[in-house]
């Protein structure tokens, strides 16, 4: 680990920071896509049984 001296603090918390926003971002985009990929399933199953 690199040597951070009177920053450790803070640097360290901007690292956290940022990676919790990485995975919730990660996260959400996941929970979004699975939502959308059930309302095109359910889209293309009423257009099978359409006439």
């Amino acid at each position: 680990m690199p040597e951070l001296g009177d920053y450790a603090a803070e640097v360290l918390s901007a690292y956290a920071a940022s990676l919790l926003l990485l995975v919730a971002l990660v996260g959400l985009s996941l929970r979004r896509s699975r939502k959308v990929r059930a309302q095109l399933d359910a889209v293309e199953a009423r257009r099978k049984d359409a006439p």
